[in-house]
C-alpha cells in the first residue's frame, strides 16, 4: 500500500474512532438531558404552585374542590400548540398535594387517590424531610419508555412544612423529540465525517506530492536527463529532498574526480615510457658525471610517477566500492607478522627495534590483501617518521563492537597545522633526516580500507612522543573482548555499508 493511502486510511480511522466515542456518548445521554430540562421546568412550576397553596393552607382556606374546578376548565380548553414539528393539544401536567402526614388532599388526575398515604413516595418523604424531592416511574412497567417525571415543592406554613405539592410530566414527548433529533444528530455527524474524509485526502496528498516529484527527479535522473531540482516545501521532506540532491552532487563531483585521475594517470603512463627510453639512451658516451645525475634523476621520477600511478588506480578501484569484494576470515598476527617482515630492511637500516602484541586467537572478517595493504602504510609511515634506534610497537585489541589496530611510532607526532589534512589526498609531511614527502595518498588508502571494513582510522600524539595510529574494524560476531584502545583526537572515517 502507497504512503499515500496509508496516511488517507489512517486518517479514517482516526476520524472513525474520534467521532464514533463523542457520538455514542451523546445519544446515551441525549434522553438524560432532555429529562434534565423538564425538570428544571418542572421544579420551578412546583415551587409556584406550592406558594400559592401555601397561601390557601396558611388562610384554612384550602378547597380541593377549587383546584378540581380548575383543572377541569384546564382540561376543557381546546388546545392546538405547534411545538416545532410536535403537535401538542392537552395539557398532561399532574398535581397532587399532600398534608403535612403524607396524605392526599389533592390529586388533578383522578379523585379516587384522595385519602392514599403518598408519604412513602421519594418526592414526598425527601421533601417532608426539608430535602429536594424527585423521582422518575414507570407508567407501565413493560414499556421503558412510559417515564413520568415528578417534582415536589414544599408548602409552607408560617416557615413550617405543611405540605407538598409535586408536579407530574409523562415524558412521552421526550420520546418524540429524541426520535426527531438522532437523525438530525447523525447527519451532521456524516456530513462532518464526510468533510473530514475529503479533508484527510487532502492532507494525504499535500503530504506525499513532494515525495511523488522526488520519485520521479530520481527515475530522470537514474534514465540520464537531467531535470531541475523539484518544488519541495520546507518540511522534514524538502530537507530530505535538498539532502539527496547534495548527496547527487557530492556523487557527481566525485564521479568526475575519479574520471579525472584515470585520464591523468592514463596521460602519465604514456611520458612513463619516454623518460625510461631516455634513460637507455643515457648509456651513449658523455661526460660520466652528467650522465649518472641524469639517470638517477629519471629514473627516480619515474619511480615516483610510477608510484602515484598505481596508487591512484588502486584508490580510485577502493572508492568505487559500495561493499567488500570478498570476505574471508583473517587471522591478524602473521598478517602483522608478515607485513614486519616485508619492512625488514628498512627497519634494519634504521636499527628499529619492533614488538607485537598480538592475540594469537584474534581474527577479524575481511579482505585480507586489502588489511595487509592498509596495516603496510601504517607501519611504512611509522618506520619513515621514527628517529634512528627507536621503536615501533603494533598490538590489537578487541570488545564486542570493533577489533583495533594500533601501530605506535616514537617520531615527532603531527603538527597542529596538518591535524585536519592528514587524510587529504596528496597531502604529506616532509620525512624527518631526508625532508622528503609521500605521495600524500597512503592514510587516504587506509581510511578506505578501514571503511569498507565497517570502521575507520584514528591519529593520537603519544604523551612520551610518537603517534599511535589505530585502523578500527567492526568486529565479527564470535569476537570475545580483549581490551580497549585509547580514545584517539584525529579521526578518519565515514559511515558506510560493508
Amino acid at each position: 500500500m502507497k504512503l499515500g493511502a496509508r496516511i488517507f486510511f489512517c486518517y479514517l480511522i482516526i476520524f472513525a474512532v474520534c467521532f464514533t466515542a463523542p457520538f455514542n456518548w451523546i445519544f446515551d445521554t441525549l434522553r438524560i438531558r432532555y429529562l434534565e430540562g423538564v425538570e428544571d421546568s418542572l421544579a420551578d412550576q412546583a415551587n409556584i404552585l406550592a406558594a400559592l397553596a401555601g397561601m390557601e393552607f396558611e388562610a384554612d382556606a384550602f378547597d380541593p374542590e377549587k383546584w378540581y374546578g380548575l383543572f377541569d376548565r384546564i382540561h376543557d380548553r381546546p388546545m392546538s400548540a405547534r411545538i416545532y414539528k410536535l403537535l401538542k393539544d392537552r395539557v398532561d401536567v399532574r398535581i397532587y398535594i399532600t398534608d403535612a402526614a403524607g396524605v392526599i388532599r389533592f390529586d388533578s388526575e383522578s379523585r379516587e387517590t384522595l385519602g392514599e398515604d403518598y408519604a412513602a413516595w421519594r418526592d414526598v418523604r425527601l421533601t417532608l424531610r426539608g430535602e429536594y424531592g424527585a423521582r422518575a416511574t414507570l407508567a407501565d412497567e413493560a414499556d421503558p419508555t412510559s417515564t413520568v417525571l415528578f417534582v415536589a415543592a414544599p408548602i409552607r406554613v408560617r416557615g413550617e412544612i405543611a405540605g407538598v405539592l409535586t408536579v407530574a410530566k409523562p415524558t412521552v414527548n421526550i420520546k418524540y423529540f429524541l426520535k426527531k433529533a438522532k437523525p438530525q444528530i447523525l447527519g451532521i455527524g456524516l456530513l462532518y465525517l464526510l468533510a473530514a474524509t475529503l479533508l484527510s485526502f487532502l492532507v494525504s496528498f499535500l503530504l506525499t506530492r513532494p515525495i511523488q516529484r522526488l520519485i520521479q527527479y530520481a527515475r530522470d535522473i537514474r534514465d540520464g536527463r537531467r531535470p531541475p531540482f523539484p518544488k519541495l516545501d520546507r518540511t522534514e521532506i524538502g530537507e530530505l529532498g535538498r539532502a539527496f540532491e547534495g548527496m547527487r552532487e557530492a556523487l557527481e563531483g566525485k564521479r568526475y574526480v575519479e574520471q579525472y585521475v584515470q585520464n591523468l594517470t592514463h596521460e602519465i603512463k604514456s611520458p612513463l615510457s619516454a623518460i625510461q627510453g631516455a634513460a637507455e639512451l643515457m648509456a651513449e658516451p658523455m661526460a660520466e658525471s652528467r650522465r649518472t645525475r641524469f639517470l638517477a634523476n629519471i629514473q627516480e621520477e619515474s619511480r615516483r610517477i610510477q608510484q602515484i600511478v598505481d596508487r591512484m588506480l588502486d584508490l580510485a578501484a577502493l572508492e568505487n566500492r559500495k561493499t567488500l569484494d570478498r570476505v574471508e576470515t583473517v587471522r591478524l598476527y602473521p598478517l602483522i607478522r608478515t607485513v614486519l617482515e616485508s619492512k625488514g630492511p628498512l627497519v634494519s637500516k634504521k636499527q628499529l627495534s619492533t614488538r607485537i602484541d598480538v592475540p594469537e586467537n584474534l581474527r577479524v572478517e575481511g579482505d585480507g590483501f586489502l588489511l595487509h595493504q592498509a596495516v603496510s602504510n601504517l607501519v611504512q609511515n611509522a618506520v619513515d617518521f621514527s628517529p634512528e634506534g627507536g621503536a615501533i610497537e603494533i598490538s590489537a585489541t578487541a570488545d564486542r563492537e570493533q577489533v583495533r589496530i594500533a601501530v605506535k611510532d616514537q617520531g615527532p607526532g603531527v603538527p597542529e597545522f596538518a591535524r585536519e589534512k592528514v587524510f587529504d589526498k596528496f597531502f604529506s609531511l616532509q620525512r624527518p633526516g631526508n625532508g622528503k614527502k609521500s605521495t600524500g595518498l597512503g592514510l587516504n588508502f587506509v581510511q578506505e580500507v578501514a571503511v569498507l571494513h565497517g570502521g575507520g582510522v584514528r591519529l593520537k600524539d603519544r604523551k612520551e612522543g610518537g603517534i599511535t595510529a589505530t585502523i578500527e574494524i567492526r568486529a565479527p560476531r564470535s569476537a570475545a573482548p580483549q581490551g580497549e584502545a585509547e580514545e584517539p583526537e584525529i579521526h578518519g572515517g565515514r559511515d558506510r555499508p560493508a
